[in-house]
């Protein structure tokens, strides 16, 4: 038999394919590689999608930004002023994209104008924070993608 080529293309091409098919199919197959999905319920969150929309323009509407930042007993997030911290309730959620086992969630508790994630719950990486509040019966959403 001639080796030409035309031959050595579609050998090269046929191994291409399989390599791509045994990748698909243990990746797909194999407990190790586990894949979740982003929210358990992502169909009912897309529908209450507009609600979430007003609630982050009223975040946004307020006088100043609630602000975050790393310190040396955890992640500080500071409130506008203009809000009484007695009147804000809420929850907060931690998302981490990486291992959804890290993920946890607290009630909103302000301490002044400001909340404190302590150290020994979060490590270092991306984190997700998510604070849904409620001020005056008013709803208010804050989203922010951070680096611990």
């Amino acid at each position: 038999m001639k080796w030409n080529w035309g031959k050595g293309l579609v050998v090269a091409m046929a191994a291409f394919m399989g390599f791509i098919l045994y990748m698909v199919i243990t990746m797909s197959t194999d407990k190790t590689y586990h894949h979740d999905l982003v929210t358990e319920s992502y169909y009912a969150k897309e529908m209450a999608y507009q609600t979430e929309i007003d609630a982050e323009t009223n975040t946004n509407n307020l006088k100043e930004n609630i602000e975050g930042e790393k310190t040396k007993e955890g992640w500080l997030l500071s409130f506008p002023s203009e809000l009484n911290p007695t009147k804000v309730t809420g929850n907060v959620f931690l998302y981490r994209p990486s291992n959804q086992k890290l993920d946890f969630d607290f009630p909103l508790v302000l301490s002044g104008s400001n909340l404190l994630i302590p150290d020994k719950q979060m490590i270092a990486g991306r984190w997700n924070i998510t604070i849904e509040f409620e001020y005056d019966n008013k709803s208010y959403l804050y989203k922010k993608s951070i680096v611990y």
